[in-house]
């Protein structure tokens, strides 16, 4: 069972909540991990990078009422990862500008247990309860485990360009009973 409040999401394994400043050690260190960024941007993340990051996450809420979730196991209290949405303001055009873009990353320790996908179905019935009329994400050609999980949760290819020296497909998820654009 999945509840909400106007940030928070229960699901039956997870916490999601916006980010706090004690959130930082297990941010850091997973965006310091190689393995973890090689679809996202191709490099681990500094110190610097990942609390600028972690601020960023802070001023999407203040400015823009969603952002991305800090994602805690519900029994231990470890973190998972993140999930959320942004607006970037990346200049892709019209067919990705505008809407909210959907976007995921896991620890190691997370992966292939399923957590993703209850993470992003959950996020995705927040942006739903908000009657948004679509969201969108990138995901690199090479990162098969995201592009089925985005497919699964309604994702669609809308088109493929080059983003920072880096192959990436543009896909869009409109909200259940909208037609794609």
């Amino acid at each position: 069972m999945t509840t909400m409040t106007d940030r928070t999401i229960e699901t039956e394994r997870l916490i999601l909540r916006p980010h706090r400043a004690e959130d930082f050690d297990d941010l850091a260190a997973m965006w310091a991990d190689p393995g973890v960024t090689r679809f996202i941007g191709g490099r681990p993340s500094t110190p610097e990078e990942s609390w600028a990051r972690l601020l960023r996450y802070g001023g999407l809420w203040g400015l823009l009422g969603f952002g991305y979730w800090a994602v805690r196991d519900r029994a231990t209290g470890r973190f998972v990862g993140e999930v959320g949405f942004a607006d970037f303001r990346r200049g892709l055009g019209p067919d990705f500008d505008g809407a909210p873009e959907g976007g995921w990353i896991l620890a190691p320790w997370a992966q292939g247990r399923g957590l993703a996908g209850e993470a992003v179905r959950a996020a995705l019935a927040w942006a739903d309860a908000r009657g948004w009329a679509r969201s969108v994400c990138i995901i690199d050609p090479d990162n098969a485990p995201s592009l089925r999980l985005a497919g699964a949760c309604g994702y669609r290819e809308i088109g493929r360009i080059t983003y920072k020296d880096h192959p990436v497909i543009l896909l869009e998820r409109p909200m259940p009973g909208q037609r794609m654009s």
